[in-house]
């Protein structure tokens, strides 16, 4: 039974290790020495040898002839694609829970450039709904996913967008520094708000997160302001389950 325990917490052991190589080499990719690797990880030259030899096998790493010749090898690149899934099928799953759960459309957009693109929508179950079409694009500081997409930007280049936007519309109509304190309260962990301010008659919740790749995807649920009301409970509770399971994945 030591024994046992012995060689399952070895394994584990060059595991980890080999990880810490992998990605000292993500940061190195011009590659790197055995014995740059050995400084990097403050590991033995040998110990690393064994395991950049057994990654190499596996296609894990490449070791040129060069010095510093040890880089990460094709297999990582298969790997990686199968993580990058399509954002509509990464987001997918999400949309049909909150919308199974409320009985409401849930729509799927992303940001690009000053503007929210609508690439994806469950439809709800309800006669009156909300529908709006794939490639429609949505201002920022009017609708729940366009607030929820600035509060994933930094402080600069969320006030800087707003100000564009607003610059086009009557000033009496939207207050800049109201604005600024609501996306502030939803970087804090508020679901963004459209009350009839984008559509009169819709009203909408929402919430967004920044993918591996960098890029902006929000989540809204628009629903017929006569029935938000009613609802707004239930469809806030269904939208804070589905941003912190979205969260966790990824992570």
């Amino acid at each position: 039974m030591k024994n046992e325990k012995s060689n399952h917490n070895q394994g584990i052991q060059v595991i980890s290790r080999a990880a810490h190589i992998l990605r000292i080499l993500a940061k190195n990719t011009s590659g790197l020495s055995l014995g740059g690797i050995a400084k990097e990880v403050s590991l033995p030259r040998s110990t690393v040898q064994r395991i950049i030899a057994s990654l190499a096998e596996e296609g894990l790493v490449s070791v040129g002839a060069t010095r510093g010749g040890i880089r990460l090898g094709p297999e990582i690149q298969t790997l990686a694609s199968a993580v990058f899934t399509s954002p509509r099928d990464r987001f997918r799953p999400v949309l049909e829970s909150i919308a199974k759960e409320t009985g409401e459309t849930v729509d799927l957009a992303v940001l690009r450039g000053d503007k929210m693109l609508f690439i994806d929508q469950v439809v709800g179950s309800q006669r009156l709904r909300t529908v709006s079409s794939i490639g429609e694009t949505f201002p920022l500081a009017s609708t729940a996913n366009g607030k929820a997409a600035l509060a994933c930007l930094d402080e600069f280049d969320a006030t800087r967008l707003i100000m564009a936007e607003l610059s086009g519309t009557d000033p009496k109509d939207r207050n800049l520094s109201e604005l600024l304190a609501e996306v502030a309260s939803i970087r804090d962990g508020e679901l963004a708000r459209d009350i009839g301010e984008h559509t009169e008659g819709i009203s909408a919740v929402g919430f967004a997160t920044t993918d591996p790749n960098g890029e902006v995807h929000a989540i809204s649920l628009p629903v017929p302001s006569s029935r938000f009301a009613s609802k707004k409970a239930t469809l806030l509770q269904a939208m804070k389950r589905a941003r912190n399971s979205l969260h966790v994945d990824l992570r």
